[in-house]
């Protein structure tokens, strides 16, 4: 114990440090020391509320080691927040008064409090090698208390002066809420926090089938969009506005966001998680899938995306013994054992394919399809570099692809795994504007591939 009651005193800059995340000089991606950084997120949302330092290194370890280098995680999810130990986040539901003791010891209880125990936790995400993109409160805490700006930039100075050192931590502003509502308050915790900590990427995560950059694109504050594709099928999806009626297109936002002014990076902060039922509500209703969650992560990618969030229904919650039998949204799973789910140990392998070819220069192409793209399932998703291109299919659906946009008079053609990481070679091939593909398997959905066309 004396040993960890040290390492808690580690402030951000003693502490071990990753670097400093930055948007490329495109303003499409990440660097991280001028290298390719693709964010693969996962959403912890309740890590440092639920779990105790000894679950919080298991959580963490096992995400590292599936290849997660960025967890997004509440700071306050409730105005009467209480972690493990029963400590209070804040002074009498107070946003404005954090609530902090002299000393760090979690040997003596007087000392060990709320927000030591998310030091300790930023800490040993660093030493694992993970980012935290830290909710500073979310949005219903926001839209319940009438947290106006005044009080919303108390709190984000306090966060701010806290965690400057620590480079492993990312700002997500908001919570689950549409910009429209409290957009002052937004705005306030947004720019207070890039003014206090310049060095530290700061972005906003609205609500369902929204996206931040309707309310703050243009904002000096944020660094890059996100939008959350959110847990409805198609026929769930009954959206007044026919413009926003995607369904499970969660490509489409991409497609908005990618030709805004000025170039900002977007991806997918919280598509349909692994083992939550269809639309969230009804727990009867099938719970979606590892190969859902694939087709996500591929979908928005390969429109562009500079990562994805990956995020499963027991763990986003930390579903544990001591909680009710059924926890929110049908979740009958402990988090320690949903962690290890098929679709959590697939996202490696996306981050491992689009860094296995030169990064920077990547751009979304669908004029890579010859013929049709499809709609819903049958949809098609096209990347390039110059030397390189990818083609995903959800369901291994027969296609045609244009590959004339390559250097090179031939180029090698091989079949990339989503499910495994594997590749096998079809051959070498003349290239040309109408090359034919059949996937292995049968057509169905879930049997999903990238073809990859490599220049020779």
């Amino acid at each position: 114990m004396a040993a960890l009651a040290a390492f808690l005193c580690l402030t951000g800059a003693d502490a071990q440090q990753l670097p400093a995340l930055k948007v490329s000089a495109n303003h499409r991606f990440f660097t991280a020391d001028d290298k390719p950084f693709f964010w693969l997120g996962d959403t912890g949302w309740l890590l440092f509320s639920k779990l105790t330092r000894e679950e919080a290194d298991q959580y963490l370890d096992t995400r590292a080691k599936q290849g997660f280098n960025v967890v997004q995680v509440m700071v306050v999810h409730s105005i009467k927040e209480v972690n493990a130990y029963g400590d209070s986040a804040l002074t009498g539901k107070n946003i404005a008064t954090p609530k902090v003791t002299p000393g760090n010891d979690p040997t003596k209880k007087a000392e060990y409090d709320y927000w030591d125990h998310v030091d300790y936790i930023v800490n040993k995400a660093a030493e694992k090698g993970l980012y935290v993109a830290m909710v500073p409160v979310w949005g219903s805490v926001v839209e319940s208390s009438k947290i106006g700006p005044e009080a919303a930039t108390k709190y984000a100075t306090f966060l701010a002066e806290r965690y400057k050192d620590h480079t492993n931590v990312i700002w997500m502003d908001g919570g689950d809420i549409a910009g429209s509502l409290f957009n002052s308050t937004w705005n306030a915790i947004g720019s207070t926090l890039k003014q206090l900590n310049p060095n530290h990427l700061v972005t906003y995560h609205p609500r369902g089938r929204t996206q931040s950059s309707t309310w703050f694109h243009n904002q000096s504050w944020l660094d890059f969009n996100t939008f959350q594709s959110g847990h409805r099928t198609y026929a769930q999806d009954t959206s007044k506005n026919e413009k926003l009626h995607y369904g499970e297109d969660n490509w489409r936002y991409v497609n908005v966001d990618y030709n805004l002014k000025p170039t900002k990076p977007t991806l997918d902060a919280e598509p349909s998680y692994e083992r939550i039922p269809w639309g969230l509500h009804n727990i009867k209703l099938p719970l979606w899938t590892d190969a859902d969650v694939r087709r996500y992560a591929y979908w928005s990618v390969f429109a562009g995306g500079c990562g994805y969030t990956y995020g499963n229904n027991d763990v986003m919650q930390m579903h544990k013994d001591n909680d009710s039998k059924v926890g929110a949204y049908g979740s009958t799973q402990m988090w320690y054992k949903s962690i290890n789910n098929l679709g959590a140990q697939q996202m490696q392998w996306v981050k491992k394919l689009m860094l296995s070819r030169p990064y920077f220069e990547r751009v979304p192409d669908q004029s890579m399809v010859a013929g049709s793209l499809g709609v819903k399932y049958n949809r098609l998703l096209a990347t390039r570099g110059k030397n390189y291109a990818f083609v995903y299919t959800y369901n291994g659906r027969n296609f045609t692809v244009n590959a004339t946009k390559l250097e090179g008079a031939k180029v090698k053609a091989s079949w990339y795994n989503p499910r495994t990481g594997e590749s096998t070679t079809i051959g070498t091939m003349t290239k040309g504007a109408a090359m034919k593909f059949n996937p292995p398997g049968e057509q169905k959905n879930g049997n999903d591939w990238v073809l990859v066309l490599d220049s020779i």
